[in-house]
């Protein structure tokens, strides 16, 4: 079979301007929750797509870690790819793909980072290894082979060793706070259910876009 013939109908539901909530946030609130209990494979997982000041594009697959009326929140080395191009070009755009569902989400907006207090916090919650993880890894840096990051993890370990592992200052929160927010359920002949939110000062403007 070649490429050009993989595909497949999308049938499970559709998307009704009525059923959906007048704020995008708690829309999409009541989605992740049905992703959920969907058992969708890792639903927190998104594309952050990123650009650097000249417009060269990068996407990457992270992980959610907090929603709410004032963005979207993630985590990363401050001096990874993604962490330079937000810091000179603060605009990214998210995307969630729900294939048990047949649903996608983009969240497009400005993205600042969190304060070290709301990294804090999070960083502690971590398993040990996630922590010693972030001292270990010079994330998007180049090095020689695994066995350079096995001894480095070895000579972090015992460097804190039977103590609270700090918070690296080079690791924290990123939030993105969204301008708008598009829904899209997949429907049979590609003919798809799109609603587009766009925040228009404190409130919200929905309409339906064509597949």
């Amino acid at each position: 079979m070649s490429i050009a013939d993989l595909r497949r109908e999308y049938t499970k539901s559709g998307l009704l301007e009525e059923d959906l909530d007048a704020d995008p946030i708690r829309q999409f609130s009541k989605w992740f929750k049905q992703a959920l209990t969907a058992d969708v494979a890792e639903p927190n997982a998104m594309t952050l797509a990123t650009a650097s000041p000249d417009g060269d594009p990068s996407g990457r697959i992270v992980l959610l870690k907090g929603f709410d009326k004032n963005g979207f929140t993630f985590f990363t080395n401050y001096r990874s790819r993604k962490a330079r191009n937000l810091d000179r070009n603060p605009r990214a755009c998210l995307v969630f793909f729900w294939k048990e569902l047949e649903r996608q989400v983009r969240i497009h907006g400005f993205v600042e980072r969190i304060s070290r207090e709301e990294s804090q916090i999070y960083f502690h919650s971590r398993p040990t290894g996630s922590q010693l993880g972030a001292w270990v890894s010079e994330q998007s840096r180049r090095i020689p082979d695994r066995r350079f990051l096995e001894d480095r993890l070895a000579e972090i370990r015992k460097r804190f060793d039977n103590q609270e592992i700090p918070l690296p200052d080079f690791w924290g929160g990123f939030r993105l706070r969204p301008e708008s927010i598009e829904f899209w359920q997949g429907r049979p002949n590609r003919l798809h259910d799109r609603f587009l939110y766009t925040r228009k000062g404190s409130e919200w403007t929905r309409e339906r876009l064509a597949p």
